[in-house]
């Protein structure tokens, strides 16, 4: 189980929205009964694109948690964005575009893996 999508884009600084729910992703064909029974929101992906963009991150409580980076965060809502807030979505993208740290590459590559690189691009575009 990997911490995603609003959760990811806040432990990324991607969002001050603190997530109601957190939310997960877990590969395809997990038994996802008891993660919704605690209250969680997962999603499920491919086994093969499962593991990519992971990175740990430190809680505020201090403890280290697996969520995805920055780059697959942002493919991920693009990629469930009808069922995303869209000022979520849009401020994500904002905050992403004025990072120095940011991977146009790597977001390129994940766009392209992911099938959100129409919409990627032409939010970038006009961020950029």
């Amino acid at each position: 189980m990997i911490y995603s999508h609003e959760t990811a884009l806040f432990m990324n600084d991607l969002t001050d929205s603190d997530p109601v729910a957190y939310s997960v992703t877990v590969p395809t064909g997990y038994n996802t009964s008891k993660l919704n029974k605690d209250g969680l929101i997962v999603h499920t992906i491919k086994k093969e694109l499962f593991d990519l963009g992971i990175c740990t991150k430190q809680t505020t409580f201090g403890n280290d948690i697996r969520t995805y980076s920055m780059e697959r965060s942002i493919c991920d809502i693009l990629r469930d964005r009808n069922n995303q807030d869209a000022a979520v979505v849009s401020d994500a993208l904002k905050r992403y575009a004025r990072r120095p740290d940011k991977d146009l590459n790597m977001i390129m590559r994940y766009a392209n893996l992911f099938r959100v690189e129409k919409i990627l691009r032409y939010y970038l575009e006009v961020l950029l």
